[in-house]
């Protein structure tokens, strides 16, 4: 696999205006919570952008610092594969008080983040996108 290009450094420096929703919404996900991919693109004003969201933390988490670890699949499980960020993001939620199964299944019925208040525009857009 060669050298991940941040987004940013593909389109001269500046990232769409979807990443930057996606990058703002990440950064609001409490400690001790998740969120979807699917939840995070459609918060940031595109429903079907889950695999967008995906890229997005791979190629940008590092130089934006993000909360990647609170980022999980729409099953409720760690998506990475073990030895290859499963057991990272496994210890970073636990580190948070976030309890993960063995096989990295995920309570969101408890945890996951519900923005309420804090982005009430995207959160009526993602409402509206789960009818």
């Amino acid at each position: 696999m060669g050298k991940l290009i941040p987004i940013e450094a593909r389109s001269g420096g500046r990232r769409s205006p979807f990443a930057k929703s996606v990058i703002e919404v990440i950064r609001k996900i409490p400690r001790g919570r998740i969120a979807t991919y699917g939840q995070i693109a459609a918060l940031a004003g595109n429903a079907r952008a889950a695999r967008g969201v995906a890229w997005i933390l791979h190629s940008s988490s590092d130089a934006e610092r993000l909360p990647w670890h609170r980022v999980i699949g729409s099953r409720g499980r760690i998506s990475l594969p073990r030895g290859r960020g499963f057991e990272e993001q496994r210890r970073r939620l636990a580190a948070e008080g976030v309890a993960v199964g063995r096989a990295g299944r995920i309570d969101m019925e408890v945890l996951q983040w519900e923005p309420r208040g804090t982005l009430p525009a995207a959160f009526r857009a993602y409402e509206k996108a789960l009818k």
